[in-house]
């Protein structure tokens, strides 16, 4: 089998191979493995890599440390699962940017999030419908969109199942304080837990 997957990818960049096969991404996915910082994924024939910027790093890093914060303050048993690839064999597989098992180890994460600069939350949320996850949330414009799986769909939330008790606006303000200061962010966040 030959694939050409041989074009260079910037930060902040999104390629996407079309007609592809679930052999191709394997491929892809194996020829990239030891390659830190590129998001690849897998959904009717179509491969995307992403290669996430700055920016898009720093909101997601913040995000991951304030919720493992509230856990850590609420004694939530977590383990941070981070980009880790979900995956069901030939369908689809994804790398959120944060996720998390709750509780116990799970080989598929309670929480998957996903920090969004440009369009495709839509298609994310039906490539973890295939996958079941439980609860995705999406970063975007300043702020949080929460999505459940809920008798085969995702419904939006206003409020986490997964991790009830966390003020999703405290966790809003305190993300976009973060931007310009995270300690005061992060110590505004403790008060208000």
């Amino acid at each position: 089998m030959t694939a050409t997957f041989n074009r260079r990818i910037e930060a902040g960049q999104r390629i996407t191979y079309s007609d592809r096969t679930w052999a191709h991404f394997k491929l892809m996915q194996q020829s990239l493995e030891g390659v830190s910082g590129v998001h690849l994924s897998y959904f009717k024939g179509e491969i995307e890599l992403f290669m996430p910027g700055r920016d898009h790093e720093i909101f997601s890093r913040i995000i991951g440390l304030l919720i493992m914060l509230f856990c850590i303050d609420r004694g939530i048993r977590f383990l941070p699962t981070g980009s880790m690839t979900q995956e069901k064999k030939g369908e689809c597989a994804i790398e959120a940017d944060e996720s998390y098992c709750i509780g116990d180890r799970k080989s598929t994460p309670d929480l998957s999030i996903e920090v969004v600069f440009t369009s495709g939350s839509e298609t994310k949320l039906a490539k973890y419908q295939v996958l079941e996850v439980p609860e995705v949330w999406f970063w975007e414009d300043g702020v949080f969109a929460l999505y459940g799986f809920i008798d085969g769909n995702y419904q939006r939330l206003v409020q986490s199942r997964i991790l009830p008790g966390l003020d999703i606006d405290l966790l809003t303000r305190c993300v976009l304080m973060a931007e310009t200061n995270e300690l005061e962010a992060i110590a505004t966040f403790r008060q208000g837990l």
